[in-house]
């Protein structure tokens, strides 16, 4: 989701590539045929917002229609349809936090919480410093560490209330941590239980024995069974 699919009413007079987006858009352009410039539209408002503090003023829109030979509107409709563009400003600190079931069942609540009490915001709602903006999402894929926030482009999971208090403090002092889990887990690793097999031997030795006594069972079964076929074959010749 987006803070916003309207258009803001304070505009800049002005916007402009720098340098070296130019020499970016040079680059994704040579990537498509010369007649299918249209086919950059994406990567180039991805450029544009990025460059323009995360969200897309309309002298952004036209230049991006302007390298891609585009009509505005065209631009204007790919921008508004993606939830990833902003067409409003937002704080430095762009906090996507994930609600959805997986989330919630671990603590998403208690997360949100927090972002209430230290920043005084809720969802679609920016910090009195600017700083902050919160907007609550659906699912972000990587709910096997939930609870977790997307900030800007970094993923941090393994959420509670005090350690969302603790990110929230150390990126107002525009110390950025690593991303991932707060938690010290690599990847998705279980928790508490152990992580890899520690002894494979007994493993495959386990297993080999649980197949033979499986199969032992079956062929007792198929000897009784046939068994008991003859002995009524038997019968049926008496009588």
């Amino acid at each position: 989701m987006s803070i916003s699919r309207r258009i803001a009413d304070e505009q800049p007079d002005h916007f402009a590539f720098s340098a070296e987006n130019k020499k970016r858009i040079k680059a994704i352009m040579a990537k498509y045929p010369k007649n299918r410039k249209a086919s950059a539209v994406l990567p180039l408002l991805d450029l544009a917002q990025r460059q323009h503090d995360n969200w897309l003023p309309m002298k952004a829109i036209e230049a991006v229609a302007n390298a891609c030979d585009m009509p505005e509107i065209r631009v204007l409709e790919v921008a508004s349809f993606y939830s990833m563009f902003n067409l409003k400003p937002v704080g430095k600190y762009f906090i996507q936090a994930c609600g959805t079931t997986p989330c919630w069942l671990r603590g998403s609540d208690e997360v949100m919480r927090c972002m209430k009490d230290k920043l005084g915001i809720v969802s679609g709602q920016t910090s009195t410093c600017g700083k902050f903006t919160l907007l609550e999402v659906e699912c972000l894929g990587a709910c096997v560490n939930a609870p977790m926030v997307q900030i800007n482009d970094d993923y941090y999971e393994d959420l509670d209330y005090m350690s969302m208090s603790d990110l929230i403090d150390r990126l107002d002092a525009d110390d950025v941590p690593d991303a991932g889990s707060l938690r010290g887990r690599q990847g998705s690793q279980p928790e508490p239980e152990p992580t890899s097999l520690t002894n494979v031997v007994d493993f495959k030795d386990a297993s080999t024995a649980k197949k033979t006594k499986a199969s032992s069972k079956n062929i007792k079964a198929k000897s009784v069974s046939k068994s008991k076929s003859v002995s009524k074959g038997k019968g049926d010749d008496h009588a």
